[in-house]
């Protein structure tokens, strides 16, 4: 029986093509079951590992190498007889094997999104002879992902365009960012977005990125520029994930939903009589809000008093008005017309007919002048002042011209319209008084000069002209901000109070008696406990630490945020932000560096003296290998031209036989010694044991020999392989155990079933064909032995 059960459990091997693991994952053990003929379908299952790949943690910045993990092989004994080996992607430079524990580590911090795994080969060599005692083993290493890396917009800042006057839901654009994260792995890669400035205006779906509009009848002529701030934050929006923003400028598209406008309702024109036909009399204009198509106007003389006389035409270049002479004038017959002009779009929306007719109307009043001797001003020139914010329809002075003929005739104030072409400035023609006609805009135009004419009342033809400068003032209507974008550093060792950046700020608006500005920290960050702001009052200000000892490990940057006001009216203020940088520092302060490499390096070492280190390092590792292939060499030699017996030497060829029914692939005589072979024709009773495991039993040096029918031997080894078939803790594979009987002299004989050809005649093999195809082929070879067996027995007794 035990001779049957060994034969069987190697053929079943050498067809199954199993093979062993040098390293066993977590699990539980395998169950094994005796081969016997109580229950033939029990076979024996031979014991193995199924691989698993290891992890190890991204971004580790632990002071020791990471721990990987173990690498073993069941002939290591804990007897140091057993080498390891690695090879493979970063073997030696990013992962160490300790040779005699099978310990892995990795020896600096990775980044899953540099690679994400790697691809490892490892062997297990005698540490004598350098001879591999398992299959060479391959084997992953994942890079565990961590949170590290916050969303990022790619393709910001945006730029969006809404038609304004739409209704609430309106789709403006999709934006979407990217988390280099692993996106398989927990929620790191979890994006959401939500809106961190534009409210209520605008809103964003948190799942998708898109952006609509959140009010309704959003009027482009109150507000045209919309600047809207997009958050994307992983880990699922949850506390703890990193953020990252974008800007959105989004403009609100015209539409004509505003009518034309004269500015006033009665314009006051001169003109001498002694115009020719077709003479510009003058210049009136509707201003509407909408702008290209949507403002371009249509004028019209309604029929009345001046239809006959004038003439209207709409100005290309500016949407004006120009009144035309269409004939003659006479003063002595006519002094004066007074008609009506209607301005009216070109373009409708059929969306805004409900709002009312899209026109206005104004008077139009014409003076003709009597030609006579030109008025004369009270002054070569006038200068005059207006702040750049004065309504429309301010008074910023008054020009003065007299007739000086006897006739003393009153005279009347016009602006030359080629001075002034785009009616930023209205006269009135009686006063003299200047007003605004147009907001003005210093940073724009800051100097206006115009062309005053006075005409005599009596005779229009005279007229004379004088020059007005008019000084647009400043206005604070634009915010302070930060001179330069400021990239201020700290040391790690930094004391409380110190200043660590100086500061300044910058203003658009023209200065009065120079800036002046002041500094705070923004109230949402009042709590800041590691820096605050210093304002020195003297229009600078100093980033002014608040703790001691900063890590760059546990935050490499700071954002501080700071607010920024003038000191002009009105008072305008706004938020900058300043970045601080964690870096390393000589200890009076002086900048080492501020990379994140930097941390693992040893502090002192120059840079030449970090590659000499290194070149050693090299040039070691070099003779080492060296060393190690002259050896294996030398070593290889040896076992070449060894002379030892053979016998127990297995030759392992990778040749892939035809499977279970392939019976002329391999000579199952060459696993026989035919030594043995012979002996065991001429012995009809020979027991058979396994060489397994050394026996617990020690004996001793002079052990006297044992009888060849002593019935202790069979006792002791078949209470040896029963120990071995029950025992959790033997090998996970079938192995040759040696219980100190085997070997050439031994009375005991071999024990192996690779020698063994004689089997026990009386055995009886047909349960093999119950046990499927796959022992078909098994149970016809031991069929056939056990007829032969079977004739030559009684063919030896009937000669008997």
């Amino acid at each position: 029986m035990l001779t049957r059960n060994c034969l069987l459990l190697f053929l079943w091997f050498v067809f199954d093509k199993g093979s062993l693991s040098l390293v066993r994952p977590p699990g539980p053990p395998l169950s094994r079951s005796r081969l016997g003929k109580e229950n033939p379908r029990s076979l024996r299952v031979k014991r193995g590992w199924v691989w698993n790949q290891f992890f190890v943690l991204e971004e580790y910045m632990g002071s020791d190498p990471q721990y990987v993990g173990k690498l073993h092989t069941d002939l290591d004994k804990g007897e140091s007889e057993v080498k390891y080996t690695l090879m493979g992607e970063g073997a030696g430079s990013i992962f160490t094997i300790d040779a005699t524990t099978g310990d892995i580590h990795a020896l600096r911090s990775l980044d899953r999104e540099v690679k994400p795994y790697y691809t490892l080969r490892a062997q297990a060599v005698d540490i004598d002879t350098n001879r591999p005692l398992e299959p060479e083993s391959e084997f992953v290493i994942k890079v565990q992902d961590i949170n590290d890396n916050e969303p990022k917009f790619l393709e910001g800042p945006y730029t969006a365009s809404v038609p304004e006057m739409s209704p609430v839901g309106t789709y403006v654009m999709q934006v979407t960012a990217t988390d280099a994260d692993d996106p398989t792995y927990g929620n790191s890669a979890r994006v959401v977005y939500s809106i961190l400035h534009g409210q209520p205006y605008f809103s964003v779906d948190p799942k998708t990125g898109i952006i609509r509009t959140a009010l309704p009848n959003m009027d482009r002529e109150v507000k045209e520029q919309y600047q809207v701030l997009i958050q994307a934050k992983d880990m699922g929006g949850q506390l703890g994930g990193l953020a990252g923003t974008t800007t959105i400028n989004i403009t609100l598209s015209d539409v004509n939903d505003n009518p034309p406008r004269f500015s006033k309702s009665f314009f006051h024109l001169r003109v001498p009589e002694s115009s020719a036909v077709g003479f510009a009399v003058g210049r009136i204009k509707a201003h509407d809000l909408d702008i290209g198509k949507n403002a371009e106007v249509e004028y019209n003389v309604v029929p009345g008093d001046g239809d006959n006389m004038f003439d209207i035409l709409t100005s290309e270049h500016n949407q004006e008005g120009i009144i035309i002479l269409k004939r003659p004038l006479d003063y002595e017959t006519k002094k004066a017309y007074t008609f009506k002009v209607d301005a009216s779009n070109a373009h409708l929306d059929p969306r805004f007919h409900s709002l009312g007719a899209f026109k206005d109307t104004a008077t139009v009043k014409i003076n003709v002048l009597d030609v006579d001797e030109p008025p004369v001003f009270t002054k070569p020139s006038y200068e005059m002042d207006v702040y750049e914010d004065s309504p429309v329809g301010d008074i910023i002075g008054a020009v003065t011209a007299q007739d000086l003929d006897a006739s003393n005739s009153p005279v009347r104030y016009s602006i030359d319209w080629k001075s002034d072409l785009d009616s930023y400035f209205d006269i009135d023609p009686v006063e003299g008084t200047i007003s605004t006609n147009e907001l003005l805009d210093r940073e724009h135009i800051a100097q206006h000069n115009i062309t005053i004419v006075a005409t005599k009342l009596s005779n229009p033809v005279l007229t004379s002209r004088v020059a007005v400068t008019i000084h647009v003032l400043d206005v604070n209507e634009f915010s302070p901000e930060l001179a330069i974008p400021y990239e201020s550093f700290v040391c790690e060792n930094a004391k409380v109070g110190q200043v660590i950046q100086t500061f300044s700020a910058k203003d658009q608006d023209l200065p009065q008696n120079g800036h002046k500005f002041s500094f705070k920290p923004s109230e949402k960050d009042i709590n800041n406990k590691n820096f605050t702001i210093r304002d020195f009052g003297n229009n600078t200000a100093g980033i002014v630490t608040l703790q001691s000892g900063f890590r760059r490990r546990s935050q490499k940057i700071y954002f501080l945020p700071v607010v920024i006001q003038d000191s002009g009216y009105p008072v305008q203020s706004s938020t900058g932000i300043l970045t601080i940088r964690v870096c390393g520092c000589e200890s009076d302060g002086s900048l080492l560096t501020c990379s994140a490499e930097a941390i693992f390096l040893p502090v002192g070492l120059s840079t030449g003296a970090l590659i000499a280190i290194l070149l050693c390092i090299v040039i070691l590792l070099v003779i080492v290998v060296l060393y190690v292939g002259l050896r294996r060499q030398n070593k290889k030699e040896t076992l070449m031209t060894s002379k030892e017996d053979i016998r127990d030497n297995v030759i392992h060829y990778d040749d892939e036989g035809g499977g279970e029914e392939d019976t002329h692939a391999f000579d199952m005589g060459t696993l026989c010694n035919p030594k043995v072979i012979k002996e065991k024709l001429l012995k009809e009773n020979r027991d058979l044991f396994r060489r397994d495991v050394k026996p617990e039993t020690k004996t001793g040096k002079n052990q006297l020999p044992v009888s060849q029918d002593s019935a202790d031997i069979c006792n002791f080894i078949n209470q040896r392989l029963k120990e071995n078939d029950v025992d959790n803790s033997a090998p996970p594979y079938d192995s040759l155990a040696t219980y100190a009987y085997e070997g050439e002299g031994s009375v005991a004989e071999s024990l192996s079933s690779i020698e063994s050809l004689v089997v026990d005649s009386n055995e009886d093999y047909d349960y093999l064909n119950e046990w499927g195809p796959r022992f078909k082929t098994l149970a016809g070879i031991f069929g056939e032995q056990s007829d032969t067996q079977s004739d030559t027995t009684t063919t030896t007794e009937n000669r008997l």
